[in-house]
């Protein structure tokens, strides 16, 4: 059995859901907390990658990234090529993710007691100690589930990471990819272990979810 799509799968959706964790937080709080010109467009445009097909979301980041896109241009120069490697793979993982982890940590942060915070504003407390002592500590059940389902989406992207990774055996190949290339290749039993790993995997990662909605303080 070859395990390579397997490690390449996990350390992609590790590192697109890091990613995601980065970026996502900061504008989850900022939708949760801030009211902005453009914040109906912003929140509509966070959700765009669920609702839109996977072939469009992969269209539209192949033309960014590409070797005549304007970021693939400008990394080019520097010698960093995007488009067919992992590092695609981990950027489409992210995009096609991210929005669950932007929703869960919004309504986590939204759940969060303003007085509690106003109270930390009160006694001279920044915002950004606000934040990392008050915020974060309470939502933080909604940031962890939410980081569980962003790696469990990352996990099993096909579309998008068809589009700009490709499926590359031994280089950008991931288990969804080679699930699918076995299956055309007629090679069933080798398909069916790699979406039994796949199963359990995300089984074994949702059940972590029920498990912390019991946690109690």
């Amino acid at each position: 059995m070859d395990w390579f799509p397997i490690a390449l799968s996990l350390q992609v959706s590790a590192l697109a859901t890091l990613f995601a964790l980065l970026i996502g937080v900061p504008l989850a709080w900022l939708l949760a907390r801030r009211r902005f010109p453009g914040r109906d467009l912003l929140e509509a445009a966070v959700v765009l990658p669920v609702i839109l097909p996977p072939t469009v979301l992969g269209y539209y980041l192949l033309v960014l990234i590409g070797s005549q896109g304007v970021i693939g241009r400008g990394l080019g120069v520097v010698g960093i090529e995007l488009v067919f490697t992992w590092k695609a793979a981990v950027i489409a993982a992210c995009i096609g993710a991210i929005p669950l982890l932007i929703k869960a940590a919004q309504a986590g942060f939204e759940s969060v007691d303003r007085t509690l915070e106003n109270a930390a504003r009160t006694l001279g407390r920044s915002e950004w100690s606000i934040f990392w002592s008050v915020s974060v500590p309470l939502a933080w059940r909604s940031l962890l589930a939410g980081g569980i389902l962003t790696y469990c989406r990352a996990l099993g992207d096909f579309g998008i990471t068809l589009m700009v990774a490709g499926s590359i055996p031994g280089k950008t190949q991931t288990m969804a990819l080679a699930i699918y290339d076995r299956v055309q290749a007629d090679q069933l039993a080798e398909a069916n272990r790699l979406a039994l790993i796949a199963v359990a995997l995300v089984i074994g990662l949702l059940l972590g979810i029920g498990r912390l909605a019991r946690v109690r303080y």
